[in-house]
């Protein structure tokens, strides 16, 4: 089934007349755009947030960091600090009493620097204090003597450096060979990519608060996305038992990431242990910049070769991907991009090299979509290129290729979900441009460059791009995925406990709708989350809405039988053969008709149940394997406005054809493929944490620049693929993420059209959009 999506976001659906005719939503359930149950409190200013958080006897931290990219430490003295008035304790890389390394993928990565720092921003030491202003005081005055290193930042560089940690450069690397590797096509195109550094720019930086328990343990109060990895790094740092260390999650103000860097929360735990007293820890802004992990930056080299008649041959890729000092997720950042550097287009041949290599630039790590973002925007590019050197529409070009369900990937792996691809493109296709803007006064806004402009009417060239993009859903190459949820009910009241994160993803949502859904129950409670609760996994790659839904709905029918295995005893029949709706319980034919609260007659039920998706295997020597459960597909039109003369770009409208599985909650799905497409915008055409021989230019939100509500052009979702996945709980696929990854490329495409340059890089520069022959 396929669905438009009106202007307040809701599913439509739509006869053969082409009117669009409301449908009257039911009060609860699947398919409805439930509302938040926290967007009063956080439109209020009443949502808690780490950085809310107090307690008695409160001590603040502050952590002394690395001003170079590489330096050898030669002496660090402590004693000034911590005699201090008002400080408490010092801590440094002596002081942390269990497994000193940790990491999101490889535990490489020290709490403190020990004799070398490796990147700008690294923790050297923290201070905890009476005051927040003293504790910076303290950790100012800490005296480091460095021997400052030459900083190795071009990834190019690294594989003949010194080695920068004692694993060594080189994290990963894979050769993927797929079909014969002589294989050559009539026509070949070349090209050369750069992907910047896009920043996940927290709408909260991080905060966190450490209480020190009894038991000689200790209890972390954070925003974290993956509680229980937190607490396994937590543990094994300070030399604890995980039942030692209890996370505790608090509001997460937006999550893009990983969210929480274990930089923040390691130093705030060894405080608390230290003193004894609560300490809490508020990162500025410009820490959070320095600290938290990036979008990989990417080089990325490619060779398309395709037949007369554009049908692609063979596909040539390297992929340098930049990791920063440590190695966090980068592997698994390769993976996608190897896997995916072909995008949803059949290919039957294939050549790709990947390597992730460590550097002394900020960290790297999972930003949504990574891997995949990199490799469409390079892709894409190429079948621009292609089209051209054949004379061939774009759009027309990529119809001749794109994937469907049966096809192979060039991992090997047989592509058996539902792989809509040429409708997506086709819907983008056909749906009407919008109008060109009248040249008169008011509408001067309209140019690039906004109001008061310097542009002229006469110099802005109107483009038309397209990109189809792909991501991969849960974990991957052998991830054991699984997550564990409790469904209690009491009166007319349900509780879920599930130890998934609400990031901004809507599962807290999600979960209310499943079990109102199953059990006809209106009043749905989420618990709030920590570690005494079983591990549901990080808030990653559409996890929660797949295994954590999944295990919320399992843990739901089986509350579900016990409800209605009394009734359907009493009166003879199954429990198939009762249905419950809008909160009362009926038999198939009518002799039963009862409420929910009557069923319960007092009583309290609960189940708790797991979700676990089939396995994956890891990628072998030559990047074969069937290394992932589902894929999700976009396809975009960018219609942009360049002034040639000044490289000024302003994007019109973006069209969204996604491919979704199911849709569950249809304001909700709008506003994720919204919020996806605005930062895919933000990494082509502005976000891009500059820096200068490792050293971070402008750590701010002053010298990084967002997208904000004034560059957000008109985006109009106009198919919403509902073709279910059958091996996915209620069919769904991902939402946010594909959009991500696929916007950047459907813009740089729009600007080669309207320019006729190559577009190799992202952000686009000005210079890179103007026109090589301006118009007299």
């Amino acid at each position: 089934m396929t669905g438009t999506s009106d202007g307040a976001g809701a599913a439509t659906a739509t006869p053969a007349a082409g009117t669009p005719v409301p449908v009257e939503e039911p009060l609860h359930g699947l398919g409805v755009s439930l509302p938040s149950a926290d967007a009063p409190a956080k439109t209020e200013g009443t949502f808690p947030y780490a950085a809310d958080l107090w307690a008695e006897g409160l001590l603040w931290a502050a952590v002394l960091r690395s001003p170079h990219p590489r330096a050898r430490i030669l002496s660090l003295d402590t004693q000034h600090a911590a005699e201090m008035p008002g400080v408490r304790v010092v801590v440094t890389h002596e002081d942390v009493p269990g497994d000193a390394g940790h990491g999101r993928g490889t535990a490489d990565r020290p709490v403190f620097a020990r004799d070398e720092v490796r990147h700008h921003g690294e923790p050297i030491a923290a201070v905890a204090a009476d005051h927040p202003d003293t504790a910076r005081l303290a950790a100012a005055a800490i005296a480091v003597e460095y021997e400052v290193l030459d900083a190795v930042t071009d990834p190019q560089l690294a594989f003949e450096a010194e080695p920068l940690h004692p694993d060594g450069n080189l994290i990963r690397h894979i050769p993927l060979r797929f079909g014969d590797p002589d294989a050559v096509g009539e026509v070949m195109v070349e090209g050369l990519y750069r992907i910047g550094r896009q920043d996940p720019a927290p709408i909260g930086a991080e905060a966190g608060l450490a209480v020190p328990r009894p038991d000689g343990g200790v209890e972390i109060y954070t925003a974290s996305t993956d509680p229980h990895t937190d607490r396994a790094l937590a543990a094994a740092s300070f030399g604890l038992e995980p039942e030692q260390v209890k996370v505790v999650v608090t509001g997460v103000p937006g999550a893009t990431a990983d969210r929480e860097d274990p930089g923040i929360q390691l130093p705030l735990g060894l405080l608390a242990l230290r003193t004894g007293c609560p300490v809490k820890l508020a990162a500025t802004r410009e820490e959070s910049f320095l600290s938290h992990a990036h979008r990989h930056p990417t080089l990325l080299r490619y060779r398309h070769h395709a037949d007369a008649d554009g049908k692609l041959v063979k596909v040539e890729a390297q992929i340098l991907m930049d990791a920063g000092a440590y190695a966090d997720t980068s592997a698994d950042a390769l993976a996608a991009a190897v896997s995916f550097s072909c995008g949803p287009y059949v290919v039957p041949h294939a050549v790709v090299d990947g390597w992730a290599v460590r550097t002394n630039n900020p960290p790297s790590g999972h930003v949504r979509g990574e891997g995949a973002l990199q490799v469409c925007a390079a892709y894409e590019g190429q079948m621009d290129k292609l089209a051209a050197r054949l004379g061939l529409e774009p759009d027309e070009l990529r119809m001749r290729n794109v994937m469907a369900t049966g096809d192979l990937l060039p991992t090997g792996q047989t592509v058996t979900c539902p792989a809509p691809v040429a409708e997506l493109l086709r819907a983008v296709k056909e749906a009407p441009l919008p109008e060109l803007p009248k040249d008169a006064p008011e509408a001067e806004w309209l140019l690039p460059g906004g109001p008061e402009g310097a542009g002229e009417p006469g110099a802005v060239r109107r483009g038309v791009g397209y990109a189809l993009g792909m991501v991969h859903m849960l974990g991957a190459e052998g991830t054991d995925e699984v997550s564990t949820a409790t469904v209690k009910v009491s009166g007319s009241v349900a509780t879920v406990i599930c130890a998934a994160v609400e990031t901004g993803s809507g599962f807290s949502t999600l979960a209310r709708q499943i079990v109102q859904e199953t059990l006809g129950i209106d009043e749905v409670h989420v618990a709030p989350v920590d570690t005494d609760q079983p591990p549901a996994g990080a808030a990653c790659h559409g996890r929660h809405t797949w295994v954590s839904g999944g295990a919320v709905e399992r843990a739901a029918k089986m509350v579900r039988t016990q409800l209605l295995q009394p009734l359907a005893h009493k009166f003879g029949m199954s429990t198939e053969l009762l249905q419950i709706n809008d909160g009362k319980i009926t038999s198939y034919d009518g002799v039963l008709s009862t409420t929910v609260a009557e069923a319960l007659d007092g009583k309290e039920l609960w189940a708790t149940a797991q979700c676990r998706p089939h396995p994956t295997e890891p990628l072998d020597d030559s990047g074969q394997g069937d290394a992932f459960v589902g894929l999700a597909f976009c396809a975009i039109r960018c219609v942009a406005d360049v002034d040639i003369e000044l490289g000024t770009i302003r994007v019109v409208e973006m069209t969204v054809a996604q491919d979704v599985g199911r849709v569950l909650n249809p304001r909700q799905l709008r506003a994720r493929i919204e919020a996806g497409v605005t930062q895919g915008l933000g990494a082509a055409l502005m976000e891009n944490l500059r820096t200068t021989r490792g050293q971070v230019r402008h750590p701010d939100l002053t010298g990084y620049a967002l997208p904000t509500a004034l560059d957000a052009p008109d985006i109009r979702i106009v198919q919403l693929v509902e073709e279910r996945d059958v091996i996915a709980p209620f069919g769904a696929k991902p939402a946010s993420a594909v959009p991500v990854v696929t916007s950047p490329a459907a813009v740089a495409s729009a600007v080669r059209a309207a320019t006729g340059r190559p577009i190799g890089r992202l952000p686009i520069r000005p210079q890179a959009a103007v026109a090589q022959v301006i118009p007299q």
